[in-house]
């Protein structure tokens, strides 16, 4: 009997990952949302900047990375949506919800193990690192041949990585 309760007791203990269900959810909002605001930032500046015919320093600069910066933010969110998704779908129930009409299941946010909420994560924290080093390659300054060559390999490595991400898990 005291095995039966112990182990009834360890069985709902699950149910802690709840916290970062929610707390996962609640970061993908807030991501969300500030990569919203620093959009409409972004769209704001452009056009304060049009309507009294100025011209700052680094104008295109600044709003390709405004706008890549809120991209980053929204994949970050995604990454703490699959997040949330894939513990609740581990730890405490399948989402009916996410299944349409004929029973086959979303394949986005389906998670069935680990090594799927591991896979899922790290191609979308691949993009992220992709898009943030896309970000800095935009503010970077090139002295000459040599930091051209640099830049030239930098980016041939992210492709080649990129190639390789999407080669795993298919057969």
């Amino acid at each position: 009997m005291l095995e039966k309760i112990f182990e009834s007791s360890l069985w709902s203990s699950r149910f802690i990952v709840i916290l970062a269900v929610i707390f996962g959810l609640m970061g993908a909002v807030v991501l969300f949302i500030v990569a919203s605001v620093d959009i409409f930032s972004t769209a704001s500046y452009v056009l304060n900047t049009y309507l009294t015919h100025a011209h700052p320093d680094h104008f295109h600069e600044n709003i390709v990375g405004g706008i890549i910066g809120a991209v980053d933010l929204y994949l970050i969110g995604v990454v703490m949506l699959i997040f949330s998704f894939g513990l609740y779908e581990l730890f405490i129930s399948d989402i009916d919800v996410a299944k349409d009409e004929e029973g086959s299941e979303n394949k986005i946010l389906a998670i069935h193990s680990l090594d799927q909420l591991k896979d899922k994560l790290s191609k979308v924290i691949v993009m992220v690192l992709v898009v943030g080093f896309f970000q800095k390659v935009g503010y970077t300054e090139y002295n000459g041949a040599l930091d051209m060559l640099y830049f030239a390999l930098s980016i041939f490595a992210v492709a080649v990585g990129l190639y390789f991400l999407g080669k795993v898990g298919k057969h």
